[in-house]
């Protein structure tokens, strides 16, 4: 045999082996692509946000977030987890037509108990309740658990999921829902930052609390002809156009036939959890007062919204945000849990410090908060952030803040929903309240000014850090920790 021929021999021989190596570099590339199909479809409609509509910056004036006179609306800040609460069970308490409750994430627990009773109280008086929950939230703590299937199997109750994400379309995992929210008939509502389990409400046992901030909104003019001017009738408006969305699918309970043994007890516990509830807090059911005796006037009281789709969304709410700020003439506190901010949120950050009126930005320091991601990604653009010229101060006082609220001049008052952060801004639905009224200002004042005297004010060479506080600086391990992740999730910023 040649030389030629011994070589096609073996050529014919390692050919015989290809079709195993060939088939298993055809299911690696599969995999490859299917992987580059999943980050790709979860990032790109987010990275792609669209613009402010230009009609809106054209019409948009802040004189319109202030009024004349007193408006219908009276308002009160929500402080506590124990207040935010009270305030839920009061206004359940008291519908008698129409009950919503929208929330990011709910989970069951003692307050959630609290809650379950006087909604099926109320649904079995005739109360039509609706509920809207956060799709991967509802998923992960309200299927297939009590008192969650209880509720949806009532006849007077409707639950529904913003978004229940499809695994084989990643363009659906992070459309999230971050609305928090409580309407009773056209009585008043709650809206805010806080959750609905028992880290955000209540003063039950939990491995942790989190500080955080809701405002109450009372209707004077409920069940009258003018009801229609308070801006409970904005909220409301607004919910309705996400629950009647194709986002939102409806949440049932398990076979009612095969769990009627186990609702037929958790009906009988919460029953009795009820009138356990009312002979502690009597007050809460009985003081139709209060409403009004605890609030404030206001002079208007404006919804700020953005986009409700689960795609990418134009910046609508902070571009509201940034230019009622840009309005101030005297003072402006911007509170936020952290800041992850974009090239333009920078640049409005950066108008901010140039403008006439004295700004902070008042976020948790890295050892104080809860947030691991927004932490890391603050290790590597702290610095971009200190450059726009705001003051930046860090609260330290040792327990989380979870608070979204603006402090502008003497007279206006933001409080919602929105991080300063990217998902806030081009990804997940945000509300904020704008409150025209001089007395709530105040009242917020006095919840923010003590946070600032428990920050550590940055400077250029670090920090000026008041003896009084006893949060340490992290060490060498979570630096460590901080900036790899930091690091490793530069490339994914816009889901932060």
């Amino acid at each position: 045999m040649t030389q030629t021929k011994k070589k096609k021999t073996k050529k014919r021989k390692k050919n015989k082996e290809h079709p195993f190596w060939t088939l298993k570099k055809i299911i690696l590339t599969v995999v490859l692509l299917f992987l580059c199909y999943i980050i790709v479809g979860m990032c790109l409609p987010f990275w792609l946000h669209p613009e402010v509509n230009p009609f809106y910056v054209s019409n948009f004036a802040a004189e319109d977030f202030y009024g004349d006179g007193n408006s219908v609306d009276r308002a009160a800040i929500l402080e506590t987890s124990e207040q935010a609460l009270d305030e839920r069970i009061r206004l359940i308490s008291r519908a008698k037509n129409s009950l919503i409750l929208t929330t990011f994430d709910m989970r069951q627990g003692s307050s959630m108990d609290d809650l379950a009773a006087v909604i099926l109280e109320a649904a079995d008086r005739g109360v039509s309740v609706r509920i809207l929950v956060d799709g991967i939230s509802g998923r992960l703590r309200m299927e297939g658990n009590q008192p969650f299937d209880l509720l949806a199997a009532h006849p007077n109750i409707e639950i529904r999921l913003y978004n229940r994400p499809n695994l084989l379309m990643p363009w659906t995992y992070h459309g999230r829902m971050h609305d928090k929210y409580v309407i009773a008939d056209d009585i008043g509502y709650i809206l805010g930052g806080r959750n609905t389990f028992d880290y955000f409400l209540g003063d039950y046992p939990t491995d942790g609390k989190s500080l955080d901030r809701e405002v109450l909104i009372y209707n004077t003019a409920h069940g009258k002809e003018n009801s229609t001017e308070s801006s409970l009738n904005q909220v409301k408006d607004y919910f309705e156009k996400i629950w009647a969305s194709e986002d939102c699918a409806e949440f049932t309970s398990r076979d009612p036939e095969q769990k009627k043994e186990d609702s037929q007890r958790e009906g009988r516990l919460l029953a009795e959890h009820l009138s356990a509830m009312k002979e502690k807090w009597p007050h809460l059911f009985t003081e139709d007062s209060h409403f009004e005796d605890s609030t404030l006037p206001a002079h208007k009281v404006t919804l700020i919204s953005g986009d409700t789709g689960i795609g990418g969304k134009s910046p609508l709410v902070w571009y509201q945000i940034q230019k009622l700020m840009e309005n101030a003439k005297d003072r402006v506190i911007f509170q936020t849990p952290y800041a992850v901010c974009s090239s333009e949120m920078l640049d409005g950050l950066r108008r901010l410090a140039g403008g006439n009126a004295d700004c902070k930005l008042l976020l948790n320091a890295r050892e104080n908060g809860d947030n691991v991601v927004a932490s890391s990604d603050y290790t590597w653009k702290k610095s971009s952030i200190v450059k726009t010229g705001i003051p930046v101060y860090e609260y330290a006082g040792g327990t989380s803040s979870h608070g979204k609220s603006v402090l502008i001049d003497g007279r206006m008052t933001l409080v919602g929903s929105y991080n300063l952060d990217l998902r806030s801004t081009y990804v997940d639905t945000e509300l904020m309240l704008a409150i025209d009224s001089e007395e709530l200002n105040q009242q917020l004042e006095g919840y923010l000014l003590p946070m600032v005297a428990d920050s550590w004010k940055v400077t250029e060479d670090g920090y000026e850090k008041p003896e009084h506080l006893s949060v340490e600086e992290a060490g060498v391990g979570k630096e460590i920790f901080w900036h790899v992740l930091g690091f490793v999730l530069k490339p994914f910023r816009i889901l932060l």
